[in-house]
């Protein structure tokens, strides 16, 4: 069996997924390819993976009718669908929600994607976000969805011996722009930073998918908080190297913040977590799979900052709560967000959708 998955850009969670994926489907006897409409960071991100990019028709044309794939997985693109049956493909497609921003964007999405979806689209995959599911099962009952869990490498992202940074350090991974919230993490941390003069930022993005409006506040604030000379700022930083920066975060008595809106899933929180680093987030959706409050890492409601900084100092300071959430979290991602258990949901819905073979 050969598949394709498609998606704007190689970068972000989607390019984490795309990657574990393929390799793990491969494994399971099934052959998957990426196509991207337009390149991105992630492509230094080296894998054996076929990956195309490609965005005229004609290079679009040609690919599927070469290399006649049973079925093609469609991610967040509801253009997509219509356009590959334009071009003549004639199998199974799959609309794959993913990385839909907000409350109110995924809502957008899903309601200007309908007749795309009914006319040509076989099925929907959604991970285990309520309120993607609430929102598929309302706006299109009629299609076929199955929820299937991402997945993630915990081989590769676990806690590794670096060198302490002389400072605890406060980490925030993501794009500049309005869902993640960005504006809070500066706040949060300058408020940290009052009560543990010591602690530096450490900001982790890929300035190419930055709102250059958020890029010009971004600076406004830093200065006006007084943090320019307390934040390092590391821009596309090779995935595989981020264990690295996790461990450091850990050894260093820091954690990571999470100030996202919304998150379909919340890949760089899941790798933290599984680097033993400690996470401290919003109770953004996506993120409830794998954080349960003061067992796996810890909440904050988006907005309150008082209690935000309250987590966080005592995140820092409680070793023996500290020490606890390291170890569950760790462990509740190696066993619930196994690859190989994605690869067996994978094929399930393969099956069901009768194009398994």
């Amino acid at each position: 069996m050969k598949v394709l998955f498609t998606f704007y850009v190689p970068s972000g969670g989607v390019d984490t997924l795309n990657r574990l994926r393929t390799a793990v489907l491969k494994r399971h006897g099934i052959e998957a390819h990426l196509l991207y409409l337009n390149t991105g960071s992630g492509l230094q991100n080296n894998s054996d993976t076929r990956i195309f990019t490609a965005s005229s028709d004609q290079d679009i044309h040609h690919l599927i009718h070469s290399q006649h794939y049973d079925a093609i997985i469609t991610t967040s693109d509801i253009a997509m669908p219509g356009r590959l049956r334009g071009l003549g493909y004639k199998g199974r497609i799959i609309f794959e929600a993913q990385g839909l921003g907000t409350r109110e964007q995924a809502l957008e999405t899903i309601e200007m994607a309908v007749p795309y979806l009914q006319a040509h689209c076989d099925a929907a995959v959604i991970p285990p976000t309520d309120h993607l599911l609430d929102m598929f099962i309302h706006i299109c009952p009629w299609l076929h969805r199955f929820v299937i869990p991402n997945m993630l490498d915990t081989d590769a992202f676990a806690p590794i011996a670096v060198d302490t940074p002389p400072y605890p350090v406060l980490a925030w991974v993501g794009r500049l722009e309005h869902n993640k919230n960005w504006r809070e993490f500066l706040e949060i941390s300058h408020a940290i930073i009052k009560k543990k003069p010591q602690a530096r930022l450490w900001l982790f993005h890929d300035p190419t998918l930055a709102n250059p409006e958020d890029e010009v506040m971004f600076r406004h604030l830093l200065a006006e908080y007084g943090l320019e000379d307390r934040i390092g700022i590391f821009v596309n930083v090779p995935h595989s190297e981020m264990p690295t920066f996790y461990s450091m975060v850990a050894a260093s008595g820091g954690i990571m913040l999470s100030t996202s809106l919304l998150e379909g899933f919340g890949y760089a929180v899941a790798e933290a977590i599984s680097c033993g680093c400690p996470v401290l987030s919003t109770d953004s959706d996506g993120v409830r799979s794998f954080i349960t409050h003061n067992k796996t890492g810890k909440f904050y409601s988006i907005g309150d900052v008082h209690a935000a900084v309250n987590e966080a100092m005592d995140l820092m300071n409680n070793k023996k709560l500290r020490e606890y959430i390291r170890i569950q979290g760790r462990q509740h991602l190696s066993i619930s967000f196994s690859p190989d258990r994605y690869a067996a949901s994978f094929r399930e819905m393969m099956t069901a959708l009768r194009i398994f073979h």
